[in-house]
Protein backbone atom coordinates (compact mmCIF):
# COMPACT_ATOMS: atom_id res chain seq x y z
CA UNK A 1 0.00 0.00 0.00
CA UNK A 2 0.93 3.70 -1.15
CA UNK A 3 2.16 6.15 2.08
CA UNK A 4 -0.07 8.80 1.77
CA UNK A 5 1.16 10.40 5.52
CA UNK A 6 4.28 11.50 7.32
CA UNK A 7 3.44 12.02 11.00
CA UNK A 8 6.31 13.67 12.96
CA UNK A 9 6.72 13.87 16.96
CA UNK A 10 8.25 17.03 17.78
CA UNK A 11 11.12 17.12 20.37
CA UNK A 12 13.97 15.74 18.95
CA UNK A 13 12.94 14.66 15.71
CA UNK A 14 11.88 17.98 14.32
CA UNK A 15 14.47 19.92 16.80
CA UNK A 16 17.29 18.94 18.32
CA UNK A 17 16.37 20.33 22.06
CA UNK A 18 16.14 16.80 24.62
CA UNK A 19 19.25 18.13 26.16
CA UNK A 20 17.59 21.12 27.11
CA UNK A 21 14.48 19.71 27.96
CA UNK A 22 17.08 17.25 30.19
CA UNK A 23 18.92 20.33 32.00
CA UNK A 24 15.28 21.70 32.96
CA UNK A 25 13.84 19.00 34.44
CA UNK A 26 16.88 17.67 36.00
CA UNK A 27 17.28 21.02 37.94
CA UNK A 28 13.47 21.19 38.97
CA UNK A 29 13.55 17.49 39.91
CA UNK A 30 16.14 17.86 42.08
CA UNK A 31 16.65 21.50 43.19
CA UNK A 32 13.00 22.63 43.81
CA UNK A 33 11.42 19.00 44.24
CA UNK A 34 14.30 16.72 45.91
CA UNK A 35 13.97 13.89 44.27
CA UNK A 36 17.73 13.24 44.08
CA UNK A 37 17.83 11.41 40.32
CA UNK A 38 21.15 11.28 38.43
CA UNK A 39 20.75 12.78 34.92
CA UNK A 40 20.33 9.30 33.44
CA UNK A 41 17.38 8.32 36.09
CA UNK A 42 15.86 11.60 34.77
CA UNK A 43 16.45 10.82 30.51
CA UNK A 44 14.57 7.55 31.33
CA UNK A 45 11.78 9.32 32.32
CA UNK A 46 11.78 11.62 29.74
CA UNK A 47 8.67 10.05 27.84
CA UNK A 48 4.88 10.83 27.85
CA UNK A 49 2.81 13.86 29.57
CA UNK A 50 4.43 16.11 32.53
CA UNK A 51 2.22 15.09 34.50
CA UNK A 52 2.49 11.27 33.91
CA UNK A 53 6.28 11.70 34.22
CA UNK A 54 5.86 13.41 37.67
CA UNK A 55 3.84 10.04 39.06
CA UNK A 56 6.09 7.73 37.85
CA UNK A 57 8.66 9.85 40.01
CA UNK A 58 6.99 10.39 42.95
CA UNK A 59 3.78 8.16 42.85
CA UNK A 60 -0.20 9.04 42.96
CA UNK A 61 -1.13 11.75 45.57
CA UNK A 62 2.01 13.67 46.03
CA UNK A 63 0.71 16.82 43.58
CA UNK A 64 -2.41 18.03 43.04
CA UNK A 65 -3.40 18.37 39.44
CA UNK A 66 -2.73 22.38 40.12
CA UNK A 67 0.67 21.78 41.36
CA UNK A 68 1.12 19.26 38.74
CA UNK A 69 0.35 21.82 36.14
CA UNK A 70 2.48 24.73 37.90
CA UNK A 71 5.63 22.51 37.76
CA UNK A 72 4.78 22.01 34.55
CA UNK A 73 4.73 24.90 33.37
CA UNK A 74 7.59 26.17 34.99
CA UNK A 75 9.98 23.35 33.70
CA UNK A 76 8.70 24.66 30.42
CA UNK A 77 9.48 28.31 31.07
CA UNK A 78 13.38 27.58 31.61
CA UNK A 79 13.49 24.61 29.15
CA UNK A 80 11.97 27.16 26.26
CA UNK A 81 13.97 30.27 27.87
CA UNK A 82 17.60 28.19 27.55
CA UNK A 83 16.84 26.51 24.18
CA UNK A 84 15.26 29.90 22.25
CA UNK A 85 18.83 31.11 20.73
CA UNK A 86 19.45 27.80 19.63
CA UNK A 87 16.03 27.07 18.08
CA UNK A 88 16.63 25.87 14.29
CA UNK A 89 15.22 22.59 12.84
CA UNK A 90 17.38 19.77 12.36
CA UNK A 91 19.60 19.61 9.34
CA UNK A 92 17.40 18.74 6.26
CA UNK A 93 14.34 19.05 7.30
CA UNK A 94 13.35 22.10 6.04
CA UNK A 95 14.22 20.89 2.54
CA UNK A 96 12.32 17.37 3.74
CA UNK A 97 9.07 19.71 4.56
CA UNK A 98 9.11 20.99 1.40
CA UNK A 99 10.26 18.39 -0.49
CA UNK A 100 7.35 16.03 0.69
CA UNK A 101 4.61 19.06 0.23
CA UNK A 102 5.47 19.22 -3.44
CA UNK A 103 4.59 15.29 -3.46
CA UNK A 104 1.49 15.89 -1.91
CA UNK A 105 2.53 13.56 1.01
CA UNK A 106 0.14 15.01 4.13
CA UNK A 107 1.80 15.71 7.54
CA UNK A 108 0.98 15.80 10.96
CA UNK A 109 2.68 16.34 14.49
CA UNK A 110 1.48 14.18 17.26
CA UNK A 111 3.87 15.32 20.28
CA UNK A 112 3.75 14.53 23.98
CA UNK A 113 4.21 18.25 24.02
CA UNK A 114 1.57 20.24 25.52
CA UNK A 115 0.61 23.15 23.05
CA UNK A 116 2.79 25.89 24.88
CA UNK A 117 5.62 24.00 23.54
CA UNK A 118 4.16 23.49 20.01
CA UNK A 119 3.76 27.04 19.55
CA UNK A 120 6.57 27.91 20.77
CA UNK A 121 8.10 25.63 17.79
CA UNK A 122 5.81 25.99 14.87
CA UNK A 123 5.39 30.02 15.23
CA UNK A 124 8.89 30.88 15.62
CA UNK A 125 10.20 28.89 12.68
CA UNK A 126 7.11 29.56 10.76
CA UNK A 127 5.83 25.47 9.98
CA UNK A 128 2.39 25.66 10.18
CA UNK A 129 1.63 25.83 6.63
CA UNK A 130 2.77 22.35 7.15
CA UNK A 131 1.20 20.96 9.33
CA UNK A 132 -2.68 20.50 9.01
CA UNK A 133 -3.46 18.57 12.30
CA UNK A 134 -1.59 18.87 15.54
CA UNK A 135 -2.01 16.12 17.92
CA UNK A 136 -0.69 17.33 21.24
CA UNK A 137 -0.57 16.09 24.89
CA UNK A 138 -4.22 17.81 25.48
CA UNK A 139 -5.95 15.31 23.19
CA UNK A 140 -4.34 11.76 24.14
CA UNK A 141 -5.79 10.23 26.96
CA UNK A 142 -2.53 8.00 27.33
CA UNK A 143 0.46 8.74 26.03
CA UNK A 144 2.69 7.31 24.24
CA UNK A 145 4.14 3.99 23.93
CA UNK A 146 0.54 3.94 23.69
CA UNK A 147 -0.61 4.49 19.99
CA UNK A 148 -3.50 7.23 20.33
CA UNK A 149 -1.49 9.99 19.14
CA UNK A 150 -0.77 8.28 15.96
CA UNK A 151 -4.16 6.70 15.42
CA UNK A 152 -5.69 10.38 15.90
CA UNK A 153 -3.13 12.22 13.18
CA UNK A 154 -4.16 9.37 11.06
CA UNK A 155 -7.80 9.49 11.64
CA UNK A 156 -7.89 13.01 11.10
CA UNK A 157 -5.81 12.91 8.37
CA UNK A 158 -8.36 10.99 6.26
CA UNK A 159 -5.59 7.90 6.05
CA UNK A 160 -5.52 4.85 7.33
CA UNK A 161 -2.89 4.00 9.58
CA UNK A 162 -0.94 1.49 7.18
CA UNK A 163 -0.53 4.61 4.52
CA UNK A 164 1.64 6.41 7.22
CA UNK A 165 5.27 6.79 8.25
CA UNK A 166 6.42 7.86 11.69
CA UNK A 167 9.36 10.29 12.40
CA UNK A 168 10.49 9.61 16.10
CA UNK A 169 14.03 9.89 17.97
CA UNK A 170 12.79 7.72 20.78
CA UNK A 171 12.14 4.49 21.57
CA UNK A 172 9.42 4.62 23.04
CA UNK A 173 7.71 6.50 20.18
CA UNK A 174 8.72 4.08 17.76
CA UNK A 175 6.58 1.64 19.98
CA UNK A 176 4.12 3.51 19.82
CA UNK A 177 3.83 3.82 15.85
CA UNK A 178 4.31 0.02 15.77
CA UNK A 179 1.33 -0.44 18.31
CA UNK A 180 -0.49 1.63 15.69
CA UNK A 181 0.79 -0.67 12.69
CA UNK A 182 2.45 2.38 11.31
CA UNK A 183 6.21 2.02 9.53
CA UNK A 184 9.04 4.36 11.39
CA UNK A 185 11.74 6.49 10.56
CA UNK A 186 14.40 6.32 13.93
CA UNK A 187 16.00 9.57 13.97
CA UNK A 188 19.38 9.56 16.61
CA UNK A 189 19.21 12.41 18.16
CA UNK A 190 19.20 11.12 21.40
CA UNK A 191 19.16 7.62 21.67
CA UNK A 192 21.30 4.98 19.71
CA UNK A 193 20.57 2.59 17.20
CA UNK A 194 21.21 -0.08 19.52
CA UNK A 195 18.32 0.77 21.73
CA UNK A 196 15.58 0.09 19.27
CA UNK A 197 16.48 -3.78 18.89
CA UNK A 198 13.34 -4.89 20.40
CA UNK A 199 11.19 -2.83 17.18
CA UNK A 200 10.58 -4.87 14.08
CA UNK A 201 8.70 -1.39 12.17
CA UNK A 202 11.82 0.73 11.59
CA UNK A 203 12.85 1.46 7.78
CA UNK A 204 15.85 3.83 8.30
CA UNK A 205 17.56 4.91 10.71
CA UNK A 206 19.11 8.61 10.13
CA UNK A 207 21.10 11.47 12.57
CA UNK A 208 19.24 14.08 10.49
CA UNK A 209 17.09 14.65 7.40
CA UNK A 210 20.10 14.93 4.79
CA UNK A 211 20.30 11.69 4.66
CA UNK A 212 16.73 10.90 3.51
CA UNK A 213 14.26 11.77 0.45
CA UNK A 214 10.79 11.11 0.05
CA UNK A 215 10.59 8.89 -3.06
CA UNK A 216 12.66 6.07 -0.79
CA UNK A 217 9.92 6.67 1.87
CA UNK A 218 6.73 6.03 -0.36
Amino acid sequence: MSIKAFLFDMNGTMIDDMSYHSVAWFNLLNDDLKAGLTREQVNAQMYGKNDELLIRIFGEGKFTKEEMDKWSMEKERRYQAAFLPHLKLIDGLNAFLEETSRANIQMAIGTAAIPFNIDFVLDNLKLREYFPVIVSADDVAISKPHPEVFLKCAERLGVKPEECVVFEDAPKGVEAAQAAGMKAVAITTMHGKEEFGQYNNIIRFVKDYTELNVADLV
